[in-house]
């Protein structure tokens, strides 16, 4: 029994051996799972150190190709740097060269064009002249009034003006009183001398009214002398002789010659001159907007009214419909000539101010010169004017002179520019 006793276990003794394993089997888990968590992390170091290394690595990489490409630089031999150079500096030299072909060859366009408009602006002045002077002959043949026309002819001309200022076309002048005290002689001489022209045309054939226009030259060196002090030069006095002898010639052999037409054409060379004296003497200030287009404006809407008292008290009202049916004439073509002739008057006056504008005094007289030789040929050629051969001759010899005179005054001017 004692035995039994001492040897068989009690179950306090037995459920405390139980509880002493218990402990020990928890233990040994505890201590598992800290391996495990151990583990891990070592695992996630072991990546995050081989990616360091790997980014380290490269960061290596990058520097060792970057002290190699420096080592090649400085390396290179100096004949492919300066050939480099070289190559940069005539590419540059060759980028600045076509771009100064390109402004020669714009520059050569510029010029070209405006030696084209030139051109054409004389051609123009020439055309208006031709057809001025042809329309306002078949008028004045039938309708022999001729301070009606030159006054019709400042009424169109008046109209192209203000319309002219009224649409933009050209700016509108401001004009002290002043400026048209100055004015007001030019209009006087500029009405007259319009108005002798033509009365001669009226009078005598269109190529001897131009013939003797071709005096103008010597009135200006006579007035110029007489009221500006100016000494003519020798060689211009000698230019003078040619006009002056061709001018005779051409009267005495003239088929057309008639004093009236003779002396009028005089008058105009002379007042149509003493325009010029006064307006070196007055010296109207084209102030603003006051140029040579807005002058001439001015003047011919000044030279309407200054011939319409004359017009109504001289010639009375003659240009209306029952006066020129009274008459015989055809009104249509009558009033549609003379209105031509008007339009034509004032533009070729208009186009001769716009090239004055372009060129030098001494280039627009040459020009005047050829325009004359133009209207006497073609007006001899349109009318079948008679023409025996020492006619041609004079009007050949005075135009030549007017040339002459042209190239003297161009050499005086250079000289004084001198």
């Amino acid at each position: 029994m004692q035995n039994f006793v001492v040897n068989s276990p009690s179950p306090k003794l037995s459920a405390a051996s139980d509880t002493s394993k218990t402990p020990a089997k928890t233990g040994s888990s505890g201590s598992l799972r800290e391996r495990e968590s151990f583990g891990s992390g070592d695992r996630n170091s072991a990546k995050q150190n081989k990616k360091s290394r790997t980014i380290l690595e490269k960061r290596k990489h990058g520097c060792r190709k970057l002290r190699s490409w420096s080592r090649r630089v400085r390396n290179r031999p100096a004949s492919m740097v300066e050939a480099r150079a070289t190559a940069d500096a005539g590419g540059a030299a060759a980028d600045e060269g076509a771009g100064l072909e390109a402004a020669q060859a714009g520059a050569g366009i510029s010029e070209s064009g405006k030696t084209l408009r030139l051109g054409s602006l004389f051609g123009v002045w020439y055309l208006f002249n031709i057809y001025f002077n042809i329309y306002n002959k078949q008028v004045l043949k039938v309708f022999p009034f001729p301070i009606t026309i030159t006054n019709l002819q400042f009424a169109v001309g008046g109209v192209f003006v203000l319309l002219m200022w009224a649409t933009g076309l050209h700016k509108k002048p401001s004009v002290t009183q002043n400026q048209l005290a100055s004015i007001l002689p030019l209009a006087c001489v500029h009405t007259l001398g319009n108005l002798f022209t033509n009365m001669s045309l009226g009078k005598v054939a269109v190529s001897f009214t131009h013939t003797i226009k071709a005096m103008e030259p010597f009135f200006s060196v006579l007035l110029s002398a007489a009221f500006l002090g100016e000494v003519p030069n020798p060689l211009v006095v000698a230019t003078l002789v040619p006009i002056v002898g061709g001018v005779a010639l051409a009267s005495l052999t003239e088929a057309s010659f008639n004093w009236a037409g003779f002396l009028s054409a005089m008058a105009s060379n002379v007042t149509f001159q003493s325009r010029n004296v006064l307006s070196k003497k007055l010296m109207v200030k084209k102030e603003g907007s006051l140029d040579n287009i807005n002058l001439f404006s001015i003047i011919t809407i000044m030279s309407f009214f200054l011939l319409a008292p004359a017009t109504l008290l001289v010639e009375g009202v003659k240009f209306t419909p029952s006066y020129l049916q009274a008459a015989g004439l055809d009104v249509k073509v009558v009033a549609t000539r003379a209105l031509l002739a008007g339009i034509c008057f004032h533009s070729y006056q208009q186009v001769s101010y716009m090239i004055l504008a372009k060129v030098t005094p001494v280039t627009h007289s040459v020009g005047n010169c050829v325009k004359r030789v133009i209207v006497i040929v073609t007006s001899v050629l349109f009318f079948r004017t008679p023409v025996s051969t020492v006619n041609a001759l004079g009007t050949g010899i005075a135009l030549t002179g007017v040339f002459a005179y042209s190239q003297v005054k161009s050499k005086k001017g250079d000289k004084k520019l001198k």
